[in-house]
């Protein structure tokens, strides 16, 4: 039925039939009819009209939506239509998203495995409250929430022959492909990370400026020698938790309905889909989640942060050492936590546990859809071209076993593909089939809780911008005009598109 499926919506959006990422393993979902995907198209029409808010904008995630409560906690809710019989499922695995780790060997069997290297001791550490996490803001400040990926470039890959376009990496030789900045009593660290910045002055229409800050990292302090000399470093934030499981329900389909690779529209909007190998179900699958779109599932998104960045093993990535490469030697020996009646560190039940709590944090409802103020800006952000690429709004698989994500109308603005950014935002490393200059378009929904929650407007891939107009203002290669249309549009305009970004 899922190839049916498949097969109804190419012809209906004239999609090329394509195995493998159309299909969709992680679901198990009732396939739509051709009634169901009409209405579905009228309701995720683009607004034509902006003197009051489309019907259930207010609710970004369907019945899912939570209270957007006033305290720093309005990210740390369960999915509003959650059963009552989920509640105790949704706080065990808050409970092990915030668990503090601790080195093996210990007596709190339930909780050794920490690193040898590792970027933090919990989940909360760097999403804390499930928020955003910060670059430095000081030299002694902790870069806990932001660290730095890293590869190097590979004559061929594996993957080559099985994902077109995909492009050949492998990991630093010495340091893999995430650099960790902490380390274990008797380990040396991998690296210090630094971050300098040089400030730009943006000259806007109406005698206004803006300051734009460019950052430079670097790896200081290197714990196993020199990197390689082609190692490609992309420095990461850790992103809003918010609304996963309803990003991961929206068909493949749909997502891929608004690729348009080679600008066929010719409007300078090009998106790409990123097609990446699912260690969980061995075939190649859309990717959705992490700055390039480089995994496919919340559940294998939430097993590589166990390895990459606490150093804690899952069946999907069973190596008690996390990232340690083989010439780090005594990180590979080392005692860990794997060998008790768990298996992993983080068993099966534990990975499903902290699985199910990232799908289901609530997005709150938005603030003053209806306020004039916020629907001026709308009308701006959506004329200015926008929604190219943050497509306001999706109706999701309807799901057998998941209640909470099942058939939502919900409004994330990104359409979860590619875009090349322009040369001032890249990163220069490829991931997958996305190459340096591209980044997925990141959901906008809670954007504007962001100073509540995590005490900082710092946004983008690095958190170089410190408010919404700098993000903006970052924006190049297929978003440079909608960019110097906000740079040249009158005062009046600009204050209402950011009025409209901090009420979603």
């Amino acid at each position: 039925m899922t190839r049916i499926y498949t097969l109804l919506i190419a012809v209906l959006f004239s999609l090329p039939v394509v195995a493998g990422p159309m299909d969709e393993p992680h679901l198990d979902f009732v396939p739509r009819t051709v009634r169901e995907a009409a209405r579905i198209g009228v309701v995720t029409a683009p607004a034509s009209s902006f003197t009051t808010a489309q019907p259930f904008e207010a609710n970004p995630a369907g019945a899912a939506t939570v209270h957007l409560k006033s305290n720093e906690d309005p990210f740390s809710q369960a999915s509003g239509n959650m059963p009552f019989d989920d509640i105790l499922n949704f706080k065990l695995g808050n409970g092990l998203f915030e668990k503090l780790w601790v080195s093996s060997p210990s007596s709190t069997k339930a909780s050794d495995g920490l690193g040898p290297l590792y970027n933090a001791r919990s989940c909360n550490r760097c999403h804390v409250k499930d928020g955003r996490g910060h670059p430095p803001e000081t030299a002694d400040d902790s870069a806990v929430s932001l660290f730095l990926r890293v590869s190097i470039p590979a004559r061929s890959h594996p993957l080559t022959d099985k994902i077109e376009g995909y492009h050949p990496t492998a990991p630093e030789p010495s340091y893999g492909t995430q650099m960790q900045d902490f380390a274990l009593a008797g380990h040396t660290s991998e690296y210090r990370l630094e971050v300098s910045y040089q400030e730009t002055e943006i000259t806007l229409s109406g005698s206004g400026t803006a300051s734009l800050r460019k950052p430079t990292y670097k790896a200081a302090d290197l714990g196993y020698g020199p990197l390689h000399p082609n190692a490609m470093l992309s420095p990461r934030i850790a992103p809003q938790m918010i609304g996963l499981g309803l990003l991961e329900a929206i068909p493949a389909a749909d997502i891929l309905a608004n690729a348009d690779p080679h600008d066929e529209d010719g409007n300078g909007i090009s998106g790409r889909a990123n097609i990446v190998w699912s260690v969980e179900f061995k075939t190649p699958m859309l990717g959705r989640f992490g700055l390039k779109a480089g995994a496919p599932t919340v559940k294998e998104q939430s097993a590589a942060a166990f390895s990459g960045d606490i150093g804690i093993s899952t069946p999907l990535f069973p190596n008690p050492w996390g990232e340690c490469t083989e010439r780090q030697i005594d990180c590979r020996a080392a005692p860990h936590g794997d060998k008790d009646v768990r298996g992993q560190e983080v068993d099966s039940v534990g990975l499903d546990l902290v699985t199910f709590y990232s799908r289901n944090l609530g997005v709150p409802a938005r603030r003053e859809a209806n306020n004039p103020d916020v629907l001026r800006g709308k009308e701006v952000f959506y004329k200015t071209g926008c929604i190219a690429c943050h497509t306001p709004s999706f109706v999701t698989h309807r799901l057998k076993d998941q209640p909470e994500q099942s058939f939502q109308l919900i409004w994330p603005y990104s359409d979860l593909l590619l875009h090349d950014m322009g040369p001032d935002l890249a990163d220069n490393r490829p991931e997958a089939r996305a190459d340096g200059q591209e980044w997925r378009t990141p959901p906008l929904w809670g954007i504007g809780s962001t100073k509540q929650v995590s005490g900082h407007t710092y946004f983008l891939h690095d958190g170089r911008a410190r408010s919404l107009l700098e993000a903006v203002l970052w924006h190049g290669g297929e978003a440079q005009s909608q960019r110097d249309a906000v740079v040249t549009m009158l005062p009046d305009q600009r204050a209402a598109l950011i009025r409209f970004l901090e009420s979603l």
